[in-house]
């Protein structure tokens, strides 16, 4: 797994966006806490997420899209890349899926609540992939509270990150705005300060599979990634046709 994150306030500085691209070997899981963002891909496909609200792409074999955030008081969110199996990598059928708010489970907490984006939280389920499972939680906790979780810790890769506020992971400080791998185990605690925060779990299975990345292509070795440019070149990058919902 693999990921960037955003949060500016100024306007000029996150209107250009992400204009059509391509990508080979990935999913890309986009998540929006604050802000506006429309989506297209090489089908026409044009959809738009809002505040709290999600969006799953899975390139596969090869897909092009944009990513264009639109002007909002804050823009906040994070996405992650997750990998795809090398036997599945050139197989698997581009595809978009729109996360909204009228399909996300909401739990709430002690002191706070938990919002299922994607895989499964205590028996309930959101949205999933074909070629790996994702757990993803948007998890908003009051001041000076906790939250337990049971994780699965055989075989998984596990991250947090803070997009709002200073955490306490498992009794390890971590700043706001930052990322955390977690190690071996089966529960995690999450706690806050003094302050509210905001923090999003991840958890998916380790590959255990080489990589060879180079800019929006992921793939296991670094021949396979001179194909997909000698492609992107010749014109011959996309083999299958995407498939998408909540087109808007």
């Amino acid at each position: 797994m693999k990921g960037f994150y955003m949060h500016n306030c100024q306007r000029q500085d996150y209107i250009a966006g992400f204009p059509m691209h391509p990508h080979r070997g990935i999913e890309t899981f986009t998540f929006l806490s604050k802000g506006t963002m429309i989506h297209e891909d090489h089908l026409g496909t044009k959809a738009v997420i809002h505040d709290g609200e999600a969006q799953w792409l899975t390139a596969g074999s090869g897909a092009f899209h944009s990513e264009m955030p639109q002007p909002s008081k804050r823009m906040l969110g994070l996405q992650l890349w997750l990998n795809i199996p090398a036997k599945d990598k050139m197989k698997a059928e581009p595809f978009y899926h729109g996360v909204v708010n009228s399909e996300i489970q909401e739990f709430d907490l002690e002191n706070g609540k938990l919002r299922l984006l994607a895989g499964n939280y205590e028996g309930h389920q959101g949205i999933q992939g074909k070629y790996l499972p994702l757990d993803y939680y948007d998890i908003h906790l009051n001041p000076n509270s906790k939250i337990e979780l049971d994780v699965p810790g055989e075989n998984k890769s596990i991250m947090v990150f803070t997009l709002e506020g200073d955490a306490i992971v498992s009794g390890t400080h971590v700043d706001e705005k930052t990322a955390a791998k977690l190690g071996d185990g089966d529960q995690l605690i999450i706690e806050s300060g003094n302050q509210p925060i905001e923090i999003i779990y991840m958890a998916s299975d380790k590959l255990n599979e080489p990589v060879a990345w180079y800019g929006p292509i992921v793939m296991n070795t670094r021949e396979e990634l001179i194909e997909a440019y000698t492609e992107l070149d010749s014109g011959d990058f996309i083999k299958q046709q995407a498939t998408y919902e909540n087109k808007e």
